[in-house]
């Protein structure tokens, strides 16, 4: 209740501060709502997976709100969805802002979507208040951010052939899922805009864990985005007969993959910083109760701002691997798999912008770091690039429990608008 107060304290003080537009919380609501309206499954839960009908419907409504915002409409090579809007220089770099509207099974109504819903809103509030900016101004939905950030490694010129092999929970391979969402994987390889060519690219996005929650902060400013790293991990012992081998004399593959899995957070844990592992699958095989495991998969990631740190990290789990595979007369093999993505900085102007917007606006804020990838880590290879953050309930996120409420979700919009405006003034 006092939050909320408050809340309409700071809306106030924000319009007497600015006397600028503002966005229109309850039609922001309302577009978060329809789109989830799309890709429910049998029980109603979200389930908007890429490449989808869910996706694929989603996606036909995002496009209607944005030529209803008089965008100019286009779908790239690789299914992004982009929509220009003019600005006053016609030898102006553009300013892109957006996110994406795709989830992973079952996630949630708010990640990527208040950031995109929120983009389109912007240019509606720009249009109803008869403002142009210097700037050309370009909203882009990304495509497949979940399975990998398809659309915006395409658009670096990141994306490796082998990634459209992938294929997701639908079934469809990435080249077949491009089709079924207007792009072409033939020629995605032409489409990587060239570094320097965006003036900026600014993503909004909820917090994906509870920090901005529990401390009622109202905006996060990202200094970072961590890399993440993953490899499959094979440990090979010998299946054998539960009951009559001596326990000095087996190799079991999947009691060597517990202790690697205790030898990753010892190693994790071991060094100051925060920096995060995980072994998030396992199985093994064949997989009965009376046969002694052979074989067993699991996976590994490791996560941190510094490339570096990452690799010092895998080099001391891959020693206590080694230790293990010989204590146990097994093999542990690591294959790195593709889907990886490097450490990104924001942009130091575009934090102190928001910055500025923020304390303008009368909205409480504090910097911090993304433990979660974003498409804002590949623009960052092209663009100076930002991050505006808004809390997430409890710091819920990739969950059908995930939620922001509508006052956040209009605070986000309103520094996003704000920063686009100052960035307009200031940026060559």
């Amino acid at each position: 209740m006092k939050r909320s107060l408050l809340l309409i304290l700071t809306a106030l003080l924000s319009n007497l501060l600015l006397s600028q537009p503002a966005v229109n919380q309850e039609r922001l609501q309302a577009s978060v709502t329809q789109l989830a309206a799309f890709g429910k499954d049998a029980s109603g839960n979200p389930n908007r997976v890429a490449f989808s009908d869910g996706d694929i419907k989603g996606r036909e409504f995002v496009i209607s709100l944005m030529k209803d915002a008089g965008l100019e409409v286009t779908i790239d090579y690789a299914g992004n969805i982009r929509g220009k809007r003019k600005g006053k220089s016609a030898t102006k770099k553009p300013i892109f802002f957006g996110s994406h509207i795709d989830m992973v099974p079952q996630g949630g109504n708010y990640d990527g979507c208040v950031g995109s819903m929120g983009a389109i809103e912007v240019i509606k509030t720009l249009g109803e208040n008869n403002l142009v900016t210097d700037h050309p101004l370009e909203v882009i939905i990304f495509s497949n951010e979940e399975g990998g950030l398809l659309g915006s490694r395409a658009i670096s010129g990141v994306l490796g052939k082998e990634a459209l092999s992938v294929v997701n929970s639908t079934g469809h391979s990435m080249v077949e899922g491009l089709k079924r969402i207007g792009g072409d994987p033939a020629k995605i390889g032409e489409m990587a805009l060239p570094s320097g060519s965006i003036a900026a690219f600014i993503e909004l996005h909820i917090e994906q864990g509870g920090i901005l929650d529990k401390e009622m902060v109202d905006i996060g400013i990202v200094v970072g985005i961590v890399g993440i790293k993953w490899w499959d991990v094979e440990v090979t012992g010998f299946a054998n007969h539960a009951g009559t081998t001596p326990m000095d004399a087996r190799q079991d593959a999947l009691l060597a993959a517990a202790q690697f899995i205790l030898a990753v957070n010892k190693v994790i844990t071991g060094v100051e910083g925060k920096q995060v592992g995980t072994v998030g699958r396992i199985s093994a095989s064949p997989g009965a109760p009376n046969v002694i495991p052979g074989n067993v998969k699991l996976s590994l990631e490791i996560r941190d701002l510094s490339s570096e740190k990452i690799k010092m990290l895998f080099a001391s789990v891959r020693e206590e691997a080694e230790k293990i595979a010989s204590a146990s007369d097994t093999q542990i093999r690591f294959t790195p798999i593709d889907a990886n993505s490097e450490p990104a900085l924001t942009d130091k102007n575009i934090q102190a912008a928001i910055a500025e917007v923020a304390t303008k606006l009368g909205l409480s804020f504090r910097q911090m770091q993304s433990g979660a990838g974003h498409d804002a880590q590949d623009m960052a290879l092209i663009a100076p690039a930002g991050m505006i953050f808004v809390p997430s309930k409890a710091g819920i996120s990739h969950s059908p429990k995930e939620y922001t409420s509508p006052e956040d979700m209009a605070n986000g919009a309103n520094v996003l608008l704000h920063t686009i405006l100052l960035l307009d003034r200031t940026l060559k």
